[in-house]
């Protein structure tokens, strides 16, 4: 592989802080009971099928009929969902806005609901600023499927060598190299700067 001269990033826990917790720390008063919620009731797997597109008062009506008792509660996580987010990495932002800066093509894939991502563009217009911007819930395709990779690669016309991908999640980096990306596994610790830095991008 060249030095890649494009970077593309993941949105959620990479740019944005989420976490499903944020919203439902402000709603149950013990926390065991919010982890019983969040495993048994509003799961990352229920959630995972908005991000895949499924219409978020579809997915509220499912959860309801199931959990008649808990629909005040499911219906935050659609009503309240800019709770979720608890707002931004701070130094990633700032490493994003100086990639723009330098003139740096940057790209983002995310797994996202497509309503939530506009909600979340208007609350952080940075969002808004990608060269292209692939996501899932639009696209009806989730990371670490490879075809959403190939997807961004062939709308802008990108090689895949040319391209360092950056994600939270372990998968999702894998499977962007299994395409031909380079690509960091974006852990809490990381100096993302220095990370970029070591494929040539002057940040």
């Amino acid at each position: 592989m060249g030095q890649p001269q494009t970077v593309v990033f993941d949105i959620g826990n990479v740019l944005l802080r989420w976490d499903p917790r944020n919203l439902y720390r402000r709603i149950f008063d013990d926390e065991e009971q919010m982890e019983w919620f969040l495993a048994h009731v509003c799961t990352p797997d229920w959630n995972v099928q908005q991000d895949r597109g499924r219409d978020w008062d579809e997915a509220v009506a499912l959860l309801v009929k199931d959990h008649p008792t808990q629909e005040t509660h499911i219906r935050a996580f659609h009503e309240r969902w800019d709770e979720t987010v608890s707002g931004v990495f701070d130094v990633h932002v700032a490493l994003l806005l100086r990639l723009r800066e330098a003139g740096v093509p940057n790209y983002c894939i995310t797994n996202f609901s497509g309503p939530k991502f506009v909600l979340a563009q208007q609350r952080f217009p940075f969002l808004s600023g990608f060269d292209g911007t692939i996501v899932s819930g639009d696209e009806r395709l989730l990371k670490p499927d490879p075809a959403i990779y190939y997807l961004l690669l062939d709308r802008y016309g990108l090689m895949a060598e040319d391209c360092v991908f950056i994600d939270d999640s372990k998968p999702n980096v894998e499977a962007a190299r299994d395409v031909g990306m380079h690509a960091i596994h974006c852990v809490e610790s990381i100096d993302l700067a220095a990370e970029l830095r070591r494929y040539g991008f002057s940040v």
